[in-house]
């Protein structure tokens, strides 16, 4: 079956703010690939799609019609939310609208969902493509579960010794302090660093927590500009092991949807502009916007992937070989699964090795403290 043009589906671009502005639609994924919780008129969470896509898929496939299907699904649904969103997509179905249509008039589902189905819709592959969304949405959910598992415990380890440490500057510092203070005498230096540091803990605490704020302030304004986000991700990339793994993560989601992507047959173009909306990170919006215009002019996807080395050459090599043997949906699965163990094994590691670090710092931190409070005591103690 010959691939099916989408050039007549276009997205709606948004307003232009500058000259970075996009022509096609440039809703910012990043949210959307990161979190899995959403309120109000939010998109659906990636746990919710997942079972919505494979239990429909299931039914479908089985030789359920459509309309028995979503109603099978309604019955599923316990939150009250939930309810109305499938009773809303069964409604538009049953008044003539393809599934496709009737997800992407909710506003709460993406445009890769929306053309995956459209093109299951066209190809009469309909249970296969969800079959696959479902895949996709359950590893992304995996992918991220593990990373968040990996640096979860160092996490709270690293704010529960901060929070140790200022608790100690903050209150039990400042009474041994008054204690010296009574009793006079020479400190040993390390006691009177220790006090000093307290005491300037004490004072500009109020002056850090405001820039702190403002900070915080400043990222929510302009998390979305182009400058922002560019200077954002060159720090981040440039990053020691950190930018490795940030690099790798975002290649395996790139590798991941072009996969399901070419094997529902979407044309080249139309895959690569369906990546750039998807994935906000601001390298591979912009590269894979200059690669589509390189294929444009004829060379091939892994001849405009290699001009760019936010792209290994191992992963260039990997996609020429699946053009010339017309396996790209293939080698882009390879390419995922291979990138996502890198993160998964990269992550488990620099979580078990930060694990005793940050405990041993604790230790050092909080005996060193208690050291130079009871050092001038023990002096005292000594002169009697």
């Amino acid at each position: 079956m010959p691939p099916i043009d989408l050039s007549s589906y276009k997205t709606k671009a948004p307003a232009k703010k500058g000259p970075a502005s996009r022509k096609e639609s440039s809703f910012s994924w990043a949210e959307v690939l990161n979190k899995d919780i959403s309120f109000g008129k939010a998109k659906v969470s990636d746990r919710k799609k997942e079972a919505f896509y494979l239990e429909l898929s299931t039914l479908l496939l089985s030789g359920i019609d459509l309309k028995t299907a979503l109603d099978l699904i309604l019955v599923d649904q316990d939150k009250a939310k939930d309810k109305v969103l499938f009773e809303d997509i069964k409604a538009k179905v049953l008044h003539g609208s393809s599934l496709s249509d009737a997800l992407r008039s909710t506003g709460r589902f993406t445009d890769y969902e929306y053309y995956s189905v459209r093109i299951g819709e066209e190809t009469g592959r309909i249970g296969e493509v969800l079959t696959d969304l479902a895949g996709y949405f359950k590893n992304r959910i995996a992918q991220r579960r593990k990373i968040i598992s990996a640096v979860t415990y160092p996490c709270i380890v690293l704010m529960t010794s901060m929070g140790a440490v200022f608790f100690m500057l903050k209150f039990v510092v400042p009474m041994f302090a008054d204690v010296f203070q009574r009793f006079g005498g020479h400190l040993p230096w390390i006691t009177s660093v220790i006090i000093r540091f307290s005491a300037f803990t004490d004072t500009y605490f109020p002056v850090f927590l405001t820039v702190l704020i403002a900070f915080v302030i400043f990222i929510v304004i302009n998390r979305n500009k182009q400058w922002f986000r560019r200077a954002v991700s060159a720090a981040v990339l440039k990053i020691p092991v950190v930018g490795d793994i940030v690099r790798k993560i975002y290649l395996a989601r790139f590798a991941n949807t072009m996969r399901l992507l070419v094997s529902t047959d979407t044309p080249l173009l139309r895959s690569i502009a369906l990546v750039r909306q998807m994935i906000g990170f601001y390298p591979l919006e912009s590269t894979l916007e200059e690669v589509e215009k390189s294929i444009l002019r004829g060379d091939s996807l892994h001849q405009s992937l290699s001009r760019f080395s936010f792209y290994p050459s191992k992963l260039v090599q990997l996609i020429k070989v699946g053009e010339e043997v017309n396996r790209l949906d293939y080698f882009f699965g390879k390419i995922s699964d291979q990138y996502t163990e890198e993160v998964e094994y990269r992550t488990g590691t620099i979580s078990s090795l930060l694990e005793p670090l940050i405990i041993i710092f604790l230790g050092l931190v909080v005996g060193l403290i208690l050291i130079a409070m009871y050092l001038p005591m023990f002096q005292m103690s000594n002169s009697f």
